[in-house]
């Protein structure tokens, strides 16, 4: 948090050279440090710029190990892909995972933030990897992965995917379909390693797998973002008069959280799971409560929503488990307040 980047680097080159490995380095280390910087972010203790900046020290400390001589290693395995999903830029997770299967003797391709499927696929058509390891921290990239998925698959390449994404034990990789699943960079490197994936069957369309999109209740609300979140910040002074203070500022961020919340909304009727909703309503009240802003401006926001989507059953459905959820409400199993 000095922002020191050469005593950064020089930190991790004296453990090399004093004989840590690499991987743990790069595992235990670095990337144990950048959780910590998630996580003080969300508490408020440090600004977004600090975080930006303690993230890019990381990326740069990453590189350092990679480029050092103990850390070279020459392919011995096949080839891999790794790539975020597009939209993504949270994009150490998946620099990590590359130097660590580099580290192992694959070769790798690392094509960064936010690919593209089309893109991803022209590559995979000149290079013909034998995997392709995709990452995703929100959720609200899922229908992105789901496309990209199934693009792969569908040049005969498989996909094993990771990050937060894709939900608690990996529930959401397997519902779009992808080969594998691994909950953290060592894993996956392990299954890489323990034998090639399964090649995907000839004609496999996994987008055509998820029956419930059927109602259209996810494409319409997608659309719809910009009116909804237009209309319920228009009533929300009413619903909550606390708002009619707020800053310039605070009506912006307010207007952006509208937006985050509609988006995982719909992340949660492509995927047909409540609690990826009601989740991302608990963490944001975390967030909320520790920049000093009031987490109870949400259940209004939340039936307001309600109310503008009152003609779709599963979207009002999942509304009301979060709001449900923010009054701490019991839950039945089906997600509905008791």
């Amino acid at each position: 948090m000095a922002f020191d980047e050469a005593a950064t680097v020089g930190m991790v080159l004296r453990a090399l050279e004093e004989g840590a490995a690499a991987e743990d380095l790069l595992l235990d280390v670095i990337a144990s440090v950048q959780g910590r910087v998630g996580q003080e972010w969300a508490a408020n203790r440090i600004s977004v710029a600090q975080e930006h900046a303690a993230t890019a020290i990381n990326d740069r400390a990453i590189a350092a190990v990679a480029l050092h001589p103990s850390a070279r290693t020459a392919p011995t395995r096949g080839r891999v892909t790794v790539a975020c999903v597009d939209g993504e830029w949270h994009a150490l997770p998946a620099r990590l995972l590359a130097e660590v299967l580099r580290l192992r003797g694959w070769r790798v391709d690392y094509l960064g933030a936010q690919v593209p499927a089309p893109h991803l696929v022209a590559h995979l058509h000149r290079t013909g990897p034998d995997a392709v390891a995709l990452s995703g921290s929100l959720a609200t990239r899922l229908p992105a992965a789901h496309a990209t998925i199934t693009a792969c698959q569908a040049v005969g390449t498989p996909v094993i995917v990771g990050g937060a994404a894709f939900g608690p034990g990996g529930r959401y990789a397997r519902l779009l379909g992808a080969d594998a699943w691994a909950p953290d960079a060592r894993t996956a490197a392990d299954k890489l390693a323990a034998g090639p994936l399964p090649r995907p069957r000839p004609g496999h369309q996994a987008i055509d797998d998820l029956p419930h999109l059927s109602d259209q209740e996810y494409t319409l609300v997608a659309r719809s973002r910009p009116r909804l979140v237009r209309s319920v910040f228009k009533e929300l002074e009413g619903a909550f008069p606390a708002m009619r203070g707020y800053t310039e500022v605070q009506r912006e961020r307010t207007a952006e959280d509208l937006s985050h919340i509609v988006e995982f909304l719909a992340a949660a009727l492509y995927t047909a799971d409540e609690e990826l909703f009601s989740g991302f309503l608990l963490w944001t009240a975390g967030v909320l409560d520790a920049r000093g802003v009031p987490a109870a401006s949400l259940v209004p926001t939340v039936r307001l929503l309600e109310r503008e989507l009152q003609d779709f059953p599963r979207a009002t459905a999942t509304l009301r488990a979060g709001a449900a959820c923010l009054t701490r409400t019991p839950l039945t199993a089906a997600g509905t307040a008791e």
